[in-house]
């Protein structure tokens, strides 16, 4: 009996050792739920995704925006340059015409034409600026385009006291005095002085301002 005692306890202590190992699968049980951590995270990397991908779509907006406005103004200077280069006729009536001068230093005509039927020829010029005439003094001078610098060059030497215009200078076919902003001056002379060889120019004889007013006169 003994004997059949110590080996039921033997099985006893064998059977419990084998459902305490059966038991022990119980603990990954618990830890699994673990495994599925990452899957959490996997969601909040896919709800980045958008996130980047929306400023790219609004830089892509952005860059197809901005040429854009670079149309109409390339258009624009296109028109504009144009016509800032073409020669602008003074406009004549009575044998007669006014032009303007003012303080950026230009005429408001680069052209004078004078008709064949006048004799005698008047040209006014109106100094809309307001600079005195001794800081931005205008006048017309006209003579053969030939002399231009030449008789622009003596009237500097002359100075003020001679209106910037040498004394008795042959070349100069007529000229007005030196205005300063706000006044005005004239100058008339025969169209005949004009019909002989050319081509003829008249210019503003202040020190500095012939390269940039300066225009063609001429008779048809």
């Amino acid at each position: 009996m003994k004997i059949k005692m110590s080996v039921l306890a033997v099985a006893c202590a064998l059977s419990l050792a084998a459902c305490s190992d059966k038991s022990s699968p119980a603990v990954p049980a618990e830890v699994a739920p673990s495994s599925t951590a990452p899957l959490a995270t996997a969601p909040q990397v896919e709800a980045q995704a958008p996130a980047t991908s929306m400023p790219a779509a609004m830089a892509a907006e952005t860059a197809t925006a901005s040429p854009e406005p670079s149309g109409p103004l390339a258009d624009e200077t296109a028109t504009t340059v144009p016509g800032t280069s073409s020669p602008l006729n003074a406009a004549v009536s009575n044998c007669a015409t006014e032009i303007e001068g003012n303080d950026a230093m230009q005429f408001s005509a680069l052209s004078i034409v004078v008709p064949a039927s006048c004799k005698d020829f008047k040209i006014t010029l109106k100094h809309t600026g307001r600079l005195p005439v001794t800081a931005m003094g205008h006048d017309v001078v006209i003579t053969k385009e030939s002399d231009v610098q030449a008789v622009d060059a003596d009237g500097m030497a002359a100075g003020a006291v001679a209106g910037y215009v040498k004394a008795a200078d042959p070349r100069v076919i007529a000229h007005t005095s030196v205005v300063g902003g706000g006044e005005t001056t004239s100058v008339s002379f025969p169209v005949s002085k004009i019909q002989g060889d050319g081509p003829f120019a008249f210019f503003c004889s202040f020190p500095g301002h012939s390269a940039l007013m300066h225009g063609s006169i001429s008779v048809k």
